[in-house]
C-alpha cells in the first residue's frame, strides 16, 4: 500500500550517473546559470538562482543551466513518474484525513504538508535504503517513501505512543518536536558513517524557522570542519508559525551554507523532478566524501502551522492563491497529461486507491487503544526513585477521584 511505483525499481546510487561532475561547486559557484526571481521579502528586487525543472504549467524546462542537476533526472521513466504524482496524492490525502481527524476529536494535534508535497516526495525518493532520515514532525511524505506506515506517524499526535515505529528499520528517525536539534543528531550520526568507513549518506530536514536557531549553525559548523557526509533539506514555506521570511533571514538561506565553506542551492520546491535531482546530486557528493551541503526548497505552507494555528491572523489570502496556482500536483498531472504518460484510467484508480487509504486511517486510528496512564512512570531511572514512587501514588490517587465522583 505505501510502496509506489517508482520505489519499486531497485534503488542505486545517482553516482553512476554523475561521473565527472564537480559536486563541490554546484549552487554557488558552479557553472553560470540562468537566474529567476523568487519574490522573497528578504531578496526583493534581487535575482535569486532557482533550480527548476518543471514549470508550473507542467511544462519540462531543458535548459543547460540546469544540466548538472537534470542529468540526475534525465533517465526517468513513465513509471516512475506516475510513481512520483501517486506518492504526492496518497500522502496529500493521508494528512488531510489527519487533519479531519483532529477536527473530530481523535488526535491531539496535527502539523500538515499541505503544498510541500514535491519538496518531501522528490527529496525522499533520492535516498537510498541505506542513507539515514533525520525529520522534525512534518516530514509525512519522506516517512511515505521511507516505507513507514502513515498511520504510525499517528499514535503520537493521539497521544498513545512516544513515536511509532523503531527507527532503525526504516533509517528514518522518530519525528523530533524540539526545533532544529536533529540537525546535531544528524550531523552526529554522519561523522560516525564517516568513522565507519561506509559509503551511505544522511539528510536532516527543517524549516526556515529553525534555520535561527543554534543548533541549526552548530551542525553546520561540524558538518563542514568534519565533512560530515550529511545534507541539510530547509523546507523554506515562508512562514515559521507566523513570523515571515524578512524577520528570519537578510539574505536567501540557501546562502548561508558559504559561511561555512560548502555548497547551497535553491530548489524550486513544487517541482518534484527538480527536488528529486537536487537532491540525488547532493546525496551523491556526500557519499563520495565531498562533505555536506545545503538545500533550500523554496515552497509554500498552504494550510496552518498546525491544527492549533489560524494563519488568517497573519497572511492574506491572495498570498496562498499565488501559490495554489503553483500546486506541485497539479504541476506534475499536467506533464503527465500533455506527455502521453498517464490516462484517465490511472487517475480514477489512483482515486479509488487515495478513498481507501483515508477509510483505512480512520479506522485505524479509532481502534487504537487508550495508552497506559501509568507508564510516564517507567524507565525514568534504572533502578527506581522514591520521588517517582510518590508521583506515581498521588496520579493514582488523582485518578481514583474521578471514579469516586461519579460514584463508581
Amino acid at each position: 500500500m505505501t510502496e509506489s511505483t517508482a520505489a519499486r525499481k531497485p534503488r542505486r546510487s545517482a553516482g553512476s550517473k554523475a561521473a565527472g561532475t564537480t559536486g563541490g561547486k554546484a549552487g554557488t559557484t558552479g557553472a553560470k546559470r540562468t537566474t529567476r526571481k523568487t519574490g522573497t521579502a528578504a531578496t526583493k528586487g534581487s535575482e535569486t538562482e532557482l533550480v527548476q525543472l518543471l514549470t508550473p504549467e507542467g511544462e519540462r524546462i531543458e535548459d543547460a543551466a540546469y544540466a548538472e542537476y537534470a542529468q540526475y533526472v534525465a533517465d526517468i521513466t513513465p513509471d516512475e513518474l506516475r510513481g512520483l504524482y501517486r506518492d504526492m496524492v496518497l500522502t496529500r490525502r493521508f494528512d488531510a484525513e489527519a487533519t479531519a481527524l483532529q477536527r473530530q476529536g481523535e488526535l491531539g494535534l496535527w502539523a500538515s504538508l499541505l503544498g510541500q508535497e514535491a519538496a518531501q516526495i522528490g527529496s525522499g525518493r533520492a535516498t537510498r535504503d541505506d542513507d539515514y532520515v533525520f525529520p522534525t514532525y512534518r516530514e509525512h511524505g519522506v516517512a511515505w517513501c521511507r516505507g513507514v506506515d502513515p498511520t504510525n506517524l499517528l499514535g503520537m499526535f493521539r497521544g498513545v505512543n512516544n513515536g511509532g515505529w523503531d527507527p532503525n528499520s526504516n533509517n528514518f528517525h522518530l519525528y523530533t518536536i524540539v526545533i532544529g536539534s536533529q540537525a546535531l543528531h544528524a550531523t552526529g550520526y554522519a561523522m560516525g558513517v564517516a568513522k565507519d568507513g561506509a559509503d551511505s549518506g544522511v539528510i536532516a530536514y527543517f524549516g526556515d524557522g529553525a534555520s535561527s536557531q543554534g543548533d541549526v549553525s552548530e551542525a553546520f559548523n561540524f558538518a563542514a570542519v568534519y565533512n560530515a557526509p550529511v545534507v541539510f533539506f530547509c523546507q523554506n514555506n515562508q512562514w515559521a508559525i507566523s513570523e515571515s521570511n524578512e524577520k528570519q533571514t537578510r539574505v536567501p538561506l540557501y546562502q548561508r551554507a558559504q559561511g561555512f565553506g560548502f555548497p547551497g542551492v535553491r530548489v524550486d520546491g513544487n517541482d518534484v523532478l527538480a527536488s528529486l535531482a537536487v537532491t540525488r546530486w547532493a546525496l551523491d557528493r556526500a557519499r563520495r566524501g565531498e562533505g555536506p551541503a545545503l538545500i533550500e526548497a523554496y515552497t509554500y505552507r498552504m494550510g496552518a502551522h498546525t491544527t492549533s494555528d489560524d494563519p488568517s491572523r497573519y497572511r492574506h489570502d491572495d498570498e496562498r492563491a499565488a501559490w495554489e496556482a503553483k500546486d506541485p500536483i497539479l504541476r506534475l498531472r499536467r506533464f503527465l497529461e500533455t506527455s502521453n504518460h498517464a490516462d484517465e484510467g490511472f487517475f480514477a484508480e489512483l482515486e479509488a486507491e487515495s478513498e481507501a487509504l483515508g477509510k483505512r486511517v480512520r479506522e485505524v486510528v479509532r481502534a487504537m487503544p487508550d495508552p497506559d496512564r501509568f507508564a510516564i512512570f517507567e524507565n525514568v531511572y534504572a533502578d527506581g526513585h522514591a520521588l517517582v514512587d510518590e508521583e506515581r501514588a498521588q496520579f493514582a490517587a488523582y485518578q481514583a477521584s474521578f471514579a469516586e465522583a461519579e460514584g463508581v
